[in-house]
Parts: C-alpha cells; structure tokens; sequence
C-alpha cells in the first residue's frame, strides 16, 4: 500500500509543478493559460482559464498533502516496533533467565587440558657444496 501511495505522492508532484508552469504570473512568466487572445484557442477565455487552473492547483495541493500524511503515518507504524532510542534501550530490564549457572571460579578450578609444547622448529635450508 506504501509503494501505492507514494507513486500517487509523486504524480501529484509532477502534476503540481506542471499546473504552477501553466498559470500566468503577474509578469508573464511561463503561464501560457491565459493573455489577451484567450490561450485556448478560443474555447475559453482567459477568466475562466486562470480559475480552473487555480482551482485544480489547490486541490492537488490538497490531495498532495493528503498523501503526505498518509506516508508519514505508515513511516511511524514501520517504526513504531522499534525502540525509539538509547535512553528507551537502557530502560529495558536486563535478561536473567541464564541456563549456565558456571562462575569464573568454577572454571580457575577445573584442570583444562595443556596442548604439548612446540618444538622449536629449524628453517630448512639446503647446503650445498
């Protein structure tokens, strides 16, 4: 569902950054939607043109931080299984369920088989004559 959201996240992106682009500033800027011909060939003018734009901006904005949302509640339940940090880690109780109750006295006492002594080996060097 994440890999869903997040492809939706990113069209909307896309879709937003083509509907900024299209709209007219001020200045003329990019926005090819409007100007004193009425940008759509007639169909529409120049008003109506600069609203749908507007219109449509805001709700992909909206539905954009909608999807935002979204992630960041599945990246906080992802998350939520794991300690938060050092602090919570060393509030955790200590295990002392242990099986082998052997003490370092126990193992001083016991006699641990000695590996026999290396000799003392000689490099191998041929002599010649």
């Amino acid at each position: 569902m994440e890999a869903v959201v997040l492809v939706i996240h990113l069209m909307l992106a896309l879709a937003i950054i083509a509907l900024v682009l299209l709209q007219q500033s001020e200045g003329g800027g990019l926005g090819i939607g409007g100007g004193s011909g009425g940008g759509m060939g007639g169909l529409a003018t120049a008003r109506t043109t600069a609203n749908l734009l507007t219109r449509l901006t805001t709700v992909f904005a909206i539905i954009f931080m909608i999807t935002s949302l979204t992630l960041a509640i599945l990246a906080k339940k992802q998350v939520s299984d794991r300690p938060a940090g050092i602090l919570e880690l060393a509030n955790e109780p200590a295990v002392t369920d242990v099986q082998d109750e052997t003490t370092v006295e126990d193992v001083k006492s016991e006699t641990l088989p000695v590996a026999p002594p290396v000799p003392d080996a000689e490099p191998n060097i041929p002599i010649s004559e």
